[in-house]
């Protein structure tokens, strides 16, 4: 993908001609210029010809100039290109298999999380309505994934991207952690980053779940909450679990901080959810239960568990004033999270 040489002196024509070439998302875009791709790249001090990794679908190396190209277009500033190019190379690791999270008829989709000073830097919001809009950072560096996907990866719609509904994470799904207001370690240095790193962590996401608990004064109590919203009986992937990798539990500091009190770190907090975390087998019919079992998934008698173990369920405190939490489904083929540096 080159910078933009087409029309600009008409906001319209260029508007409508952008969308002719089929290089946006449907919505209005800035154009990617040579001059605005030069200075975003100077700015973030990025050499525009090195790769950041093999990008599927279409497995081509994928540059800073490309990813800096949709980066303008999107509206990011040069502190987010940073963050949209760790999570381009987060998302080239084999482990997050993009290949089938960018080509299955599911509503996959990619979804960064953020943290450390990378999210202080862009700006984002990891607060109040975190998920979203309003915040620039986070809507655009989401926003440019996807294009770079599309553009790039060569994820189009109805040709590649062969998803029968797909999802509004689509057009972007970014968060940052609320570590200033989170009682636990952040999601980063539970991955083996230091605190003063600023990290990426990319997940194969299939949607949203909001998770409302006003009521529950103990850490069982609300672990119930959290485990009797996450199974689903169309959710199941071929290993036997809810979801094929690492679903996400967006736990708002007023539940981390319950938890907390309650003497719950958010290791024994994931391990208390995990427990109670399972999908009945009569949920599921006869045909899905063989087919299963074809597969080689061992049906346990307690239902399927989401993830197959604690370690699967990453739990990020995230969000503002309430009691309103989210649970975001793993892809239900197999995906595992990556984390990278932001440099």
């Amino acid at each position: 993908m080159d910078c933009w040489t087409g029309p600009s002196s008409d906001y319209e024509d260029t508007q409508a001609a952008l969308l002719a070439a089929g290089i946006t998302d449907g919505l209005p875009v800035i154009p990617p210029t040579a001059a605005r791709v030069e200075r975003m790249m100077a700015a973030a001090g990025v050499d525009p010809a090195a790769t950041l990794g093999v990008l599927p679908p279409t497995y081509v190396d994928v540059t800073w100039q490309q990813v800096a190209i949709n980066a303008v277009m999107a509206g990011c500033t040069p502190p987010c290109l940073k963050i949209v190019g760790a999570a381009i190379a987060a998302m080239c690791a084999d482990e997050f298999n993009l290949l089938g999270i960018a080509t299955t008829t599911g509503s996959a989709c990619p979804m960064v999380i953020v943290n450390g000073p990378a999210a202080l830097a862009a700006g984002m919001n990891a607060g109040a309505n975190a998920l979203g809009s309003g915040n620039l950072a986070n809507a655009s560096i989401g926003r440019a994934l996807g294009l770079v996907l599309r553009n790039v990866g060569g994820a189009m719609p109805g040709e590649v991207d062969m998803a029968t509904l797909g999802q509004p994470g689509k057009y972007s799904f970014c968060v940052a952690e609320n570590e200033a207001e989170s009682p636990w370690t952040p999601l980063h240095v539970d991955r083996g980053f230091d605190p003063a790193q600023g990290v990426v962590t990319v997940v194969g996401a299939a949607g949203s779940i909001e998770v409302n608990d006003s009521s529950s004064r103990d850490p069982a109590d609300l672990a119930q909450t959290y485990a009797g919203s996450m199974p689903a009986a169309g959710n199941v992937g071929s290993g036997g679990t809810v979801g094929g990798g690492q679903a996400v539990l967006l736990v708002p500091p007023e539940h981390a901080a319950l938890f907390q009190r309650g003497g719950c770190s958010k290791a024994q907090a994931a391990a208390l959810i995990h427990a109670r975390a399972r999908l009945p087998l009569d949920w599921l019919g006869e045909p899905v239960r063989r087919s299963l079992a074809e597969q080689g998934a061992v049906l346990a008698h307690g239902g399927l568990p989401v993830g197959a173990t604690p370690e699967d369920l990453l739990l990020v405190v995230c969000g503002g004033v309430g009691r309103k939490a989210a649970y975001i489904p793993s892809w239900s083929g197999p995906t595992r999270a990556v984390s990278r540096a932001v440099t």
